[in-house]
């Protein structure tokens, strides 16, 4: 979908009328043809150059900043834009010429490269809370079924003891009968 640098390469062989422009950031500017009228009315062929100016002009993507040269209209729409990456990347290919689409396409890449490593790092970041959270879930079921362990010891425990007690008053009801029962016997 995007043209990738060697794609480009090929296109830079390309014949334009002001060869200049596709080395920086000249946003359409080129070279004009006119005449000098002098006070005589003898018309003489000139040309008129753009303000082409060298500039260093920082791109947040990239994070260094690159020399190019650049018309004092596309700096202006560069300040326009709010940076040189926002300009590369709204500008039309056709005002960006060759080096602006070079520029374009690794801002682009970096961007890109910056978008994958936030990704990736959310990506670890959502893995480590799921995991963190299946550790207290486990650790949570664990402590519980200890707990139900604990509670069933302490019920078997009471049963034994409420065994023992009305095993132990049912053998002195018993014994309370036998006694009681005895001495009845013997009155008979």
């Amino acid at each position: 979908m995007f043209p990738s640098l060697p794609a480009l390469a090929s296109l830079a062989n390309v014949s334009t009328p002001f060869k200049r422009s596709s080395l920086g950031l000249f946003h359409g500017k080129l070279k004009q043809y006119g005449n000098n009228v002098p006070f005589s009315k003898k018309k003489t062929r000139r040309t008129w150059l753009p303000n082409v100016q060298n500039k260093r002009l920082a791109s947040e993507a990239l994070g260094r900043k690159v020399e190019v040269k650049v018309t004092t209209r596309a700096l202006k729409t560069i300040k326009k834009h709010g940076g040189l990456d926002q300009y590369l990347l709204k500008t039309k290919p056709e005002l960006l010429g060759y080096e602006g689409m070079r520029l374009r396409i690794s801002v682009r890449e970096a961007l890109q490269a910056e978008a994958d490593a936030q990704a990736e790092a959310k990506r670890v970041e959502e893995e480590a809370a799921r995991l963190e959270q299946e550790k207290r879930v486990s650790e949570e079921q664990a402590a519980r079924l200890l707990s139900q362990k604990q509670l069933q010891a302490q019920r078997k425990v009471q049963a034994k003891k409420e065994r023992k007690r009305s095993e132990s008053l049912a053998a002195s009801i018993i014994g309370a009968q036998s006694k009681s029962s005895l001495p009845s016997e013997s009155m008979r």
